[in-house]
């Protein structure tokens, strides 16, 4: 009831603050289970695709936004609650295999599901190579994988602002591709499908994108 009230606000006050340009949101199924796959460009990234898909998308955010007291930290639990984000504890060393728990149940109850293939946020502007979780759970949960290209966010909310700018610096755009089958698999070895499976998604997603390929893994940065 929370996260059906706060998506009535929400999304139509963001879409007329920053004015997205929304392309191929008729390939994200309506129902059912699906897996949301997107670049990543910055903090707020995990906000802009919900405001813009007429469904609840589940993504996993720092258990550090659930834990704060006092009316801020019941603020932020209640924003994060709110667009439907589930607590994950970073730091944890079985935290990658609880996130791929947490992300086959919501899978499993027939929720999309977002995720960054890159691990982390691009802090050049350039698109990485894909963790294989996400074939993971497509292989796993049987679900389609729509791959998500995100323009002009690292704009909207640099790396290190606290809060978003109400007015963009530059155009704000998500498109959607057609969903990516986890099929055709059958007797391939399960590691080098994961692998296949991700650059399948990571290339689309570049498509949309348009961003260059680092051709390396993204590596979280020191001070988190």
């Amino acid at each position: 009831m929370f996260f059906a009230a706060v998506h009535r606000v929400v999304p139509p006050v963001a879409k007329a603050i920053w004015r997205p340009t929304v392309t191929g949101l008729e390939h994200v199924p309506r129902t059912g289970a699906v897996i949301l796959a997107s670049n990543h460009l910055s903090f707020i990234d995990s906000t802009v695709i919900p405001v813009v898909v007429p469904r609840k998308v589940v993504f996993l955010a720092k258990s550090d936004y659930f834990e704060g007291t006092g009316i801020k930290g019941a603020f932020v639990r209640a924003w994060f609650e709110g667009l439907g984000m589930l607590p994950v504890d970073r730091d944890n060393n079985s935290s990658a295999l609880a996130s791929l728990d947490t992300a086959l149940e919501v899978l499993g109850r027939g929720e999309a599901f977002g995720i960054y293939p890159e691990g982390t946020r691009s802090r050049d502007g350039r698109l990485y190579r894909g963790r294989t979780g996400v074939a993971h759970l497509a292989l796993s949960a049987g679900a389609p994988i729509v791959p998500v290209g995100l323009r002009g966010t690292q704009d909207l909310q640099p790396v290190g602002a606290r809060v978003p700018r109400l007015a963009p610096v530059s155009p704000v755009s998500i498109a959607f591709g057609p969903p990516i089958l986890p099929t055709g698999y059958d007797g391939v070895p399960s590691g080098r499908a994961r692998r296949e499976l991700t650059d399948r998604v990571m290339a689309a997603i570049g498509e949309l994108s348009g961003q260059e390929a680092a051709g390396v893994y993204n590596e979280r940065p020191a001070d988190g």
